[in-house]
């Protein structure tokens, strides 16, 4: 049922050394060496030659793909897992023998090994599947990493755990919990097994927050997923203390104080990924409250071409990063995309030549070659605090989490007077009342007006599910929504609008995924003046709109006009720009 060869017989020893000794460029005594382990321990060939160092990985598998005949790939990336293996085969099974299907074609299940000569493993699985398995060599680690990617998306087992919770299960919580719990592993107590699987299907989801809300008769599931929250399900009562008091245990937070707020945080593996969890708890009618926020690392580092910038606003945040000094404010709600929007930026300067620092609450992604420093206020340490202590440490470059009060906001400006590039968030409705907020909370305006550089307004939009999209013809509230946003039918192709239907992939919402919009405002000459002369928030728009200022509500529109999203989700998140 496989392809894949049988292992070396005596009769095919002597051939196996002629072929390393001419291709691998071995020893005599090295290939008898191996050859004697192989007989002497059981061992495969292939894990002796690399287990002595005789001959690295890569080379090894190469030079046993071109004897046996197999395709070999030193990468895996981009593979896509078929559905068949994954719904059938165990983690377990998978992550022991190193196997993974990278392609089902017209019958035959293409399998990747790093283990050439090891046939029962394959000859179980073409059992298991029922299907004819051919082999394809890669590095193990390319093969560790993809079944990690693939098992992380598997269905959950939420109802199959809340089948196994007993009231019992609250003595299994105070047993030890690793550092770092690996989602993947099932072997836990019900309890746990459920809190796990409540995680690994936000991950699954997509998921940036867990609320576990308490009322009469259940624990209420919810999960806020691109922005909106859904309910999910719901836990017997009766399961309820247990599963707070195995959160408290994950956040280290103390399960005896019920009657406080408590916050706490954990870090948790998904196969070789971390995702750190922030924690928080609240005393309410009912019992406990408490709420994830979902902080996934492996998620990547976004580049300023790919968060949804228009041509002409990624060109004028490209050339303001580059000054060698002055401030400048990302700003927007809880959630909006402000620190991805930070990252992209100092990804794009970062280089060898450049000293970057950043103090962050908490820090959410590592970048390689940037100093982070987390927040910790128990400790003393704050954001002021943190930003004194940088400008001792010869930067160039500083990122600052939030501006929240005078403190903080006084020394990010003058450090930019004294020759640093800052970046920092706040939190504002738009670009123009950023200005006015500095003032607000107590900086001099010759101080703003003198430092900064470019404030960037931004939005999350959530963008139509592309498994369902289709395009309709307007209904009457639509055509309202139109009219809203000045636009008219005639501006859209056959005078269609796209939406989504809603499928399984969106979880019925008709919507996946999100993109910012933006509102791009460089302090020029003109605003520097209206700082001074303490103009309000609206005056320094309406001029900066007359000089071409391109607000939210404009971005959101050109997103609507290129079918990537729907004129009442462009209302929802810009109904508080003026135009």
């Amino acid at each position: 049922m496989t392809a894949t060869p049988t292992p070396p017989s005596s009769l095919l020893q002597d051939r196996i050394r002629q072929a390393l000794l001419r291709k691998a460029g071995l020893q005599p005594a090295q290939i008898e060496e191996a050859l004697a382990t192989e007989q002497q321990t059981g061992q495969s060939l292939d894990q002796i030659l690399v287990g002595k160092n005789l001959l690295p990985e890569a080379k090894c598998l190469q030079f046993f793909a071109e004897f046996l005949g197999l395709d070999y790939k030193d990468s895996l990336e981009g593979t896509s897992v078929p559905g068949l293996f994954i719904q059938h085969v165990p983690v377990q099974f998978a992550r022991t023998h190193g196997l993974v299907a990278l392609a089902d074609q017209g019958g035959v299940l293409r399998v990747a090994t790093h283990r050439p000569l090891e046939v029962q493993p394959m000859d179980d699985l073409a059992t298991m599947l029922g299907r004819e398995c051919e082999a394809v060599l890669a590095p193990r680690s390319e093969i560790a990493t993809l079944i990690n990617r693939a098992y992380r998306h598997k269905a959950d087992g939420v109802d199959e755990a809340l089948q196994d919770v007993k009231d019992t299960d609250i003595v299994s919580i105070a047993e030890n919990i690793q550092e770092s719990e690996d989602l993947l592993d099932a072997n836990k107590a019900p309890v746990i097994k459920l809190v796990n699987m409540l995680l690994f299907q936000a991950l699954k989801l997509r998921a940036s927050d867990i609320h576990l809300q308490p009322y009469g008769d259940r624990l209420q599931v919810r999960m806020r997923i691109d922005g909106v929250l859904y309910d999910m399900e719901s836990i017997p009562k009766r399961a309820q203390e247990a599963i707070v008091s195995r959160v408290k245990v994950m956040g280290k937070m103390d399960i005896a104080e019920r009657r406080l707020p408590q916050d706490g945080r954990a870090s948790i593996r998904v196969g070789d990924g971390d995702v750190d969890v922030r924690i928080s708890t609240v005393p309410v009618a009912g019992g406990e409250r408490v709420v994830f926020r979902i902080l996934d690392k492996t998620t990547k580092i976004y580049s300023l071409d790919q968060i949804g910038l228009e041509a002409e606003a990624e060109r004028t945040i490209r050339r303001y990063i580059n000054y060698s000094h002055g401030v400048i404010f990302v700003t927007g709600p809880t959630g909006s995309g402000k620190t991805t929007t930070l990252y992209a930026c100092l990804d794009a300067i970062n280089a060898p030549d450049l000293n970057i620092l950043t103090i962050e609450d908490p820090v959410e992604y590592n970048l390689d070659g940037i100093s982070q420093v987390q927040v910790n206020v128990k400790k003393g340490l704050t954001f002021a605090n943190g930003l004194r202590s940088f400008l001792r440490q010869d930067p160039d470059v500083m990122m600052v989490g939030e501006v929240r009060d005078n403190e903080t906001a006084d020394i990010a400006i003058r450090a930019a007077l004294t020759g640093h590039l800052v970046f920092s968030t706040v939190h504002t409705n738009d670009s123009a009342s950023t200005v006015t907020r500095l003032i607000d909370i107590g900086v001099e305006p010759y101080l703003v007006s003198s430092s900064l550089l470019l404030v960037v307004a931004q939005r999350l939009l959530r963008t139509i599910c592309q498994n369902c999209r289709e395009p309709v013809a307007p209904t009457q509230e639509m055509l309202y929504h139109l009219e809203d946003l000045k636009l008219s039918l005639d501006q859209f192709p056959n005078g269609k609008l796209w939406v989504g239907k809603g499928c399984d992939e969106c979880f019925r919402s008709g919507y996946s995924g999100r993109t910012a919009i933006y509102e791009v405002m460089p302090i020029d000459v003109h605003v520097q003046e209206q700082i001074v002369n303490k103009a309000t928030a609206s005056q320094i728009k309406r001029s900066a709109l007359e000089r071409g200022l391109k607000t939210l509500r404009m971005s959101g529109v050109q997103k609507l006009l290129h079918g990537m999203t729907t004129p009442d989700e462009v209302l929802r998140v810009t109904q508080l720009d003026v135009m």
